[in-house]
């Protein structure tokens, strides 16, 4: 039986089941689960919360409704700072993006992601980052930073590639191409496929599986299989972020978020 929210943040439901097993909400169904600032300034503490939690043996994360798994940043508040200017360089980006991805790789415990929706930018890094990844058949990816005149800074630049092979992760963040599942299946980016109404049970008989196994030498498996992530995440992150920091300065940001506003394709450097 479920024991209530386990750690109390307003736009991310976590609650703690039987064995162990932690159900991870985003939970901004409204938006699709889009991550606004204020959401945003919940996912490393959540994951730094999660790393510490030492009743938690798994994790599974999902997004809240049947719409969406997370479409990545609020395309709202990237008008309204298209329209104020990012100040000083826009140094949080540097800050609390880096301190995401860390704190999500930093998580002993193996993450379930289950993808009952679209996972799009940033959703989708989340979602990849994670252990073991189930997705709806009825659910898409993509990392479109590039159609808002964006790098892929948030970890797309470093997961596509790495798991799907260079040229082809190159051709998906340099067109942002979104994917259905069958495709994202075939590629290697998702274990396992299923019916979006099966996903729920599905996720949890792995979370269960992997909560009644050797725990240590689970966490221990996943930290060695990692190690290259992190190697790849250090070397990589503070450039992917900086330079992610400079194109939202760039003309071509800003006639991507007008032409979005104006529901019109973006001309870019014309």
């Amino acid at each position: 039986m479920a024991v209530g929210d386990r750690y109390g943040f307003t736009y991310i439901a976590t609650e703690l089941r039987d064995d162990g097993i932690l159900w991870i909400t985003l939970d901004r169904p409204e938006r699709r689960n889009a991550i606004s600032p204020e959401m945003h300034d919940e996912l490393a503490p959540l994951f730094r919360r999660l790393a510490d939690d030492r009743e938690v043996r798994v994790a599974v994360l999902t997004g809240a409704g049947d719409k969406a798994f997370c479409v990545g940043a609020d395309f709202g508040g990237m008008q309204d700072n298209a329209e104020a200017g990012y100040a000083d360089g826009y140094p949080e980006l540097m800050i609390g993006s880096a301190q995401l991805v860390r704190a999500q790789l930093h998580v002993p415990q193996p993450l379930v992601a289950a993808i009952n929706g679209d996972a799009i930018g940033l959703g989708a890094t989340m979602a990849l980052f994670c252990d073991i990844t189930l997705m709806a058949e009825e659910a898409r990816l993509a990392d479109p930073h590039v159609n808002a005149g964006l790098v892929a800074g948030d970890g797309g630049a470093i997961l596509w590639p790495m798991l799907m092979g260079l040229n082809r992760g190159k051709e998906f963040l340099l067109t942002g191409d979104i994917m259905d599942a069958e495709e994202a299946h075939r590629l290697g980016l998702v274990n396992h496929l299923h019916p979006r109404a099966e996903l729920p049970d599905a996720a949890l008989a792995m979370a269960q599986r992997l909560a009644r196994g050797p725990q240590v030498a689970i966490q221990f498996n996943k930290r060695l299989a990692n190690a290259e992530l992190v190697d790849r995440v250090n070397r990589v992150i503070d450039a992917s972020l900086a330079m992610e920091a400079i194109t939202f300065g760039t003309a071509d940001h800003r006639e991507a978020v007008q032409a979005f506003i104006d529901k019109r394709p973006p001309s870019f450097g014309r």
